[in-house]
């Protein structure tokens, strides 16, 4: 029998919206070009690979590209798996990562997710991503990893075209652009744009609420969030900030499940020695 992959739309209980993200559960470790392979194979924004450590699981993430360090709806897609397909019963989920120890909590039917706050800094930005972004920013600043922008209104950050091919060319090649909500369900919009990772555009993006929130926080003088990522995709995210940590809630849906054959497992293990 091959080796199972199990494909999951993640901040969605809805088939083809949200973020669809694949997810391998080994029995033991298996070599990074390996993954980077399957990855560049599933060909999503993100894959996770997992395999049981300690008292939880260690968890990577591969985009078609590279190795990344945080991402929040494979990690999802992750615990959805884990809890539907029987490979646990425990109510909270640890996960080992190149971003410490997450958790998986199950909130009804919701899951909770633990991850680090990403603080804000305000930043002037390359003239060559202002040239990319296309629209006037309200405010320009950076994370630890990525661009950030706040535009003027939901429905500019809706309707933005940025210049991929440009911003690509500015390291690290990823921006989170913002505004507050036009629609009373939520408090703000995003989207979040990745081309130097491999990301056109990444239709809903976990890793991105550990910014957000830090940022409109002292802006709307609130804690507790309802969020939306204005994608063609669309998703939606329960966040709560506390002083180092950020709680994220999202929903997720199993939309298709398959086999990596024994022939290819057997063909790359033998190139990676």
């Amino acid at each position: 029998m091959g080796l199972r992959i199990i494909q999951v739309d993640a901040f969605t209980n809805r088939p083809f919206s949200g973020n669809p993200a694949a997810v391998c559960v080994l029995e033991a470790p298996r070599p990074a070009v390996w993954m980077q392979a399957v990855a560049r194979e599933m060909n999503l924004s993100e894959t996770a690979f997992l395999h049981r450590e300690s008292s939880g699981y260690r968890l990577r993430w591969f985009t078609p590209e590279a190795e990344i360090a945080l991402c929040g709806h494979a990690t999802l897609a992750s615990a959805h798996v884990l809890w539907e397909e029987g490979h646990s019963r425990a109510p909270m989920l640890e996960f080992h990562t190149l971003s410490g120890l997450l958790t998986a909590t199950r909130a009804g039917n919701w899951i909770e997710m633990n991850f680090p706050t990403e603080p804000v800094m305000p930043a002037e930005l390359p003239p060559t991503l202002l040239e990319a972004i296309g629209a006037k920013p309200v405010f320009t600043g950076k994370t630890p990893v990525r661009f950030f922008v706040e535009l003027e209104s939901a429905e500019v950050v809706r309707k933005l075209r940025p210049n991929l091919s440009l911003l690509a060319q500015v390291p690290p090649g990823r921006l989170i652009v913002t505004a507050r909500s036009d629609d009373p369900r939520y408090d703000f919009v995003s989207r979040y744009f990745a081309p130097g990772i491999g990301i056109p555009e990444d239709p809903v993006t976990g890793s991105a609420h550990c910014a957000l929130p830090v940022y409109w926080a002292p802006k709307l003088g609130k804690k507790e969030f309802m969020a939306y990522q204005a994608s063609a995709r669309g998703g939606e995210l329960r966040v709560t900030l506390t002083s180092d940590r950020v709680f994220i809630q999202g929903q997720a849906v199993t939309v298709m499940r398959a086999e990596l054959v024994d022939q290819v497992e057997g063909q790359w293990l033998m190139v990676d020695g």
